[in-house]
């Protein structure tokens, strides 16, 4: 039996998240936010964060900076569950940070990435991948160090006995270079959202651009469809799958995390990929129930209490 259920690899950083602005930031101009906080945030560490909180166990390969951001991530994992033994600190570098501001259901954001930038693939070694069962990889775009190796990393994971899954999220320099075809002919389950599938194909369609990412060789396609839910593409099959409604939404910050975390945490369990994807739509509704991208997720019974109450979901309706 593998020691951790997930390991994952990928980037890590601290959110300062402000709430209630009055106005988007002007050049020469000042806007004051009613609400502030400091969190976990990074796409991977929320992913990893969440899905222990459901009860998987996961362990984390990342770099960051011995300084204060440094113990405030760690710490967060560490409250959630997450083995961080993997993680390197280093004391020349900064712990990566992302100003988030917040509006209503959508939000803009600057990242310093910091210590993320210097994760490399001689940093992951096979000694640590062979303690897992699934390897999942998040934001290549903003780690430059792994990036040109995702092909090497998950051919090496699948050559262990890991199943992998990936979510590329956005490219700040919107170039969307990446090298799918030496990629996703290794990665089980592919997470994009949407856009991100429309640019990294470069299609003008959401057809298109399954068409094309089943011929780089995709498996199991899961797009996050936002107000619309989730599509997945397999097996030749698509299902698409409307979302829990939230009337009273506090940020969506980490919702596509959560869906991953959710998806991921049933395909560990053996579930087909229809209750993966309900489940995964379902978690990335809990997560818009409280502020930030981790705060929702405690433990699964509680995960389960939100469900019944804010979205009349139970287990007897997988």
């Amino acid at each position: 039996m593998s020691e951790f259920d997930v390991i994952v690899i990928g980037e890590l950083n601290v959110d300062l998240i402000l709430n209630n602005i009055d106005g988007f930031p002007e050049t020469g101009k000042e806007k004051l936010a009613g609400e502030m906080s400091l969190t976990l945030g990074s796409s991977s560490a929320i992913f990893a964060s969440n899905l222990s909180a459901l009860g998987a166990r996961v362990a984390f390969i990342g770099k960051t900076g011995a300084d204060a951001f440094g113990d405030i991530v760690l710490q967060s994992l560490r409250e959630k569950g997450v083995d961080t033994s993997m993680i390197i600190r280093e004391r020349k570098l900064n712990t990566g940070a992302t100003v988030v501001l917040n509006y209503d259901e959508d939000r803009a954001m600057i990242t310093h990435p910091g210590a993320m930038n210097h994760l490399t693939a001689d940093d992951i070694r096979t000694e640590e991948l062979k303690r897992g069962r699934h390897l999942h990889i998040s934001s290549p775009f903003l780690q430059p160090g792994i990036r040109g190796s995702l092909g090497q990393i998950f051919s090496l994971a699948r050559e262990l006995g890991l199943s992998t899954s990936l979510d590329t999220q956005w490219d700040p320099a919107e170039k969307w270079t990446l090298d799918l075809a030496g990629i996703l002919p290794h990665v089980n389950i592919f997470l994009p959202n949407r856009q991100e599938a429309l640019l990294l194909t470069g299609c003008q369609t959401v057809r298109g651009a399954l068409q094309k990412l089943e011929a780089l060789g995709a498996e199991t396609i899961a797009l996050k469809m936002d107000k619309e839910g989730s599509l997945c593409r397999f097996d030749g099959r698509e299902i698409i799958r409307p979302p829990f409604l939230n009337k009273k939404v506090v940020d969506s910050i980490g919702a596509g995390d959560s869906f991953n975390a959710g998806f991921i945490f049933k395909y560990l369990q053996g579930s087909d990929i229809a209750e993966c994807q309900i489940f995964g739509n379902l978690t990335g509704a809990v997560n818009t129930t409280e502020a930030g991208g981790t705060t929702a997720f405690t433990s699964y019974a509680d995960i389960m209490k939100i469900a019944a109450e804010r979205f009349g979901y139970t287990e007897n309706d997988r």
